[in-house]
């Protein structure tokens, strides 16, 4: 209808009222529902074969692969009282910072005057070393005075024992000589007493030879008792060597007793300065403690719920501490049964709490607001929750993850594996059969690979 004319047969005529335009109507409502399903069932098709990248999905959080760029607590080597903090909750400090200062509680340090005091020990411990080593040698030149003390002695008592025995040699040869005299002196007296009876001699001539044989008997005698008495002096000398020897052995034995023990005093003196020393270096570097100071650059995020005056045992945290410069990576955690299928190096994309992003897990290229990184550590061990740890650091290659990362933020973790069709993908999940579940020779291959070379190197 153009409706050209003013009498217009518009309200009077219906076009729905003729059976003709029914069915017109209708057959092109059929071809269009057909054309669409076609379309539909093409674009479905050929979507079976785009490439889909198999991925296992995982929930963990932002920390740091190395432990001193993780928060640490900051705690006190000895007890004692808090006399006064120097820092806030949020503060940032440098390293050697003071954060709190703590009195001593112990009543063997209260002495103010202490490290003085040991000064003062060590010094007088050290000049009574000084006097037992001049003891000790004053002793070991004692010694040496009586040794040659000794062997003049000695040389003295040999000498003798040698005059001694020359002289009985001599009074032995006296007394063999003087007995020959009395022996010949007999034979004389009895040649003259037989001549006397013959009246051949006088009788003063035979009391001469009488007298000649009491003259050379009595010598005799008297040789004899000096023979015995140098033999007895002899035997004195020797039996005075022997005391010699004795007496002067207990001399040095009774130095050198107190030679050692001066020594032993000595070294006691050494141990007790030693151990003074000690005490003195442990008072002073206990000092140090009493100031607690930061053991880096960072910012304090949780301080000790105690106020001035209150006690601190050793030990105990004083506050907690976030490091000012750390490298960021992620700790997730992953199934059991995905842990085969995971290896060192294998790329990760990651999307953090509070970062906006769209992620298509299939398609990693189509994702927006995504982080890329790589596997670089997994636990030989399941975790208390059941699941094993696996830690995740930046992929280089890629843009950098924010510089605003704190430690604790969550992410959402997708591992990328292979690339397969969709249709697999969908027939995978479909039929429950683990990623990769047909790639296991590709892999033997490729370990192959790396290997050999390595051979041929060796």
């Amino acid at each position: 209808m153009l409706n050209i004319s003013e009498n217009s047969i518009k309200d009077s005529v219906h076009i729905s009222d003729f059976r003709s335009n029914n069915l017109l109507k209708k057959s092109r409502i059929k071809r269009l529902s057909l054309w669409l399903i076609s379309s539909l069932m093409i674009l479905l098709a050929i979507c079976l074969f785009l490439p889909w990248t198999q991925n296992i999905s995982a929930k963990g959080y932002v920390t740091t692969r190395s432990p001193e760029q993780r928060p640490q607590a900051i705690q006190s080597v000895i007890a004692g009282r808090l006399e006064n903090w120097y820092v806030q909750e949020g503060d940032f400090v440098q390293k050697g910072d003071t954060i709190i200062f703590i009195s001593e509680i112990k009543s063997e340090y209260f002495d103010p005057e202490l490290l003085t005091r040991t000064s003062e020990q060590i010094d007088a411990k050290a000049q009574s070393i000084e006097s037992y080593n001049q003891k000790a040698i004053a002793l070991q030149n004692q010694f040496y005075a009586l040794q040659e003390a000794f062997n003049l002695k000695q040389d003295q008592t040999l000498n003798k024992l040698v005059q001694a025995r020359n002289k009985i040699s001599m009074d032995s040869i006296d007394l063999v000589a003087d007995k020959i005299n009395l022996d010949i002196s007999k034979n004389q007296l009895s040649r003259t007493k037989e001549l006397y009876d013959k009246g051949l001699k006088t009788l003063t001539e035979l009391q001469e030879k009488e007298n000649k044989v009491q003259s050379a008997s009595a010598k005799v005698n008297v040789q004899e008792n000096k023979l015995l008495n140098q033999k007895n002096e002899f035997v004195n000398l020797t039996i005075e060597l022997n005391a010699i020897e004795k007496e002067y052995a207990d001399k040095l034995a009774k130095s050198q007793s107190e030679q050692q023990s001066a020594l032993a005093s000595k070294l006691e003196s050494v141990a007790a300065t030693s151990k003074l020393r000690n005490e003195f270096s442990n008072y002073n570097e206990r000092q140090k403690f009493y100031y607690i100071t930061a053991p880096q650059s960072g910012y304090i995020i949780k301080t000790l719920n105690k106020g001035i005056g209150e006690m601190v045992k050793e030990g105990t945290d004083i506050a907690t501490i976030m490091p000012e410069i750390y490298d960021v990576a992620v700790e997730i955690y992953s199934k059991p049964q995905d842990l085969p299928l995971l290896n060192i190096n294998d790329l990760v994309q990651i999307r953090f709490d509070g970062w906006p992003a769209i992620v298509i897990s299939g398609w990693p290229e189509s994702s927006t607001g995504v982080f890329s990184g790589r596997i670089v550590a997994i636990d030989k061990y399941i975790s208390a929750n059941g699941y094993y740890r696996i830690l995740v650091s930046p992929n280089k290659e890629k843009k950098d993850w924010p510089e605003k990362l704190s430690i604790g933020t969550g992410a959402n973790a997708f591992i990328l594996l292979n690339e397969v069709p969709m249709w697999y993908e969908i027939w995978r999940q479909l039929n429950g059969f683990p990623s990769d579940f047909y790639n296991s020779e590709k892999e033997n291959e490729k370990e192959i690979k790396t290997k050999a070379p390595l051979k041929s190197v060796k």
